[in-house]
């Protein structure tokens, strides 16, 4: 499994003039994932869309388990964009949801012209 950590929390330092809200509740988490057959990739993000971190973890229940304890670990998870969740993130979206993860389809991206679908087509 591969980490790579972008940008950490760091504690608020100084004097003791800090607004109280700012430690009222951490900081929540969204996730997104790019699935693939054996492996899915992870990011997690703060709540301003910060990058946290980016991990692998195997496209199995295990992995699963892994991927949603990674991403707990930065703070309570409220959502995770999953990629294709009719195909290879199928089974990942069916895991977050039942472990209370709220689920968001993530669009697979056209990429650059000719699209995706066009491409398919224009293959064939």
């Amino acid at each position: 499994m591969t980490v790579t950590i972008v940008d950490v929390a760091r504690p608020v330092t100084g004097s003791g003039d800090v607004h109280p809200d700012l430690h009222a509740a951490p900081c929540l988490v969204t996730g997104g994932v790019d699935t693939h057959l054996d492996l899915n990739v992870a990011a997690a993000l703060d709540g301003i869309g910060g990058l946290l971190g980016v991990a692998e973890f195997p496209g199995t229940l295990a992995g699963h388990r892994q991927m949603l304890g990674w991403l707990s670990g930065f703070g309570p998870v409220a959502r995770v964009g999953v990629e294709g969740t009719g195909s290879y993130g199928a089974g990942l979206a069916r895991f977050l949801r039942r472990a209370g993860v709220a689920i968001v389809e993530a669009a697979r991206p056209a990429g650059p012209p000719p699209g995706r679908q066009v491409r398919s087509a224009v293959a064939t």
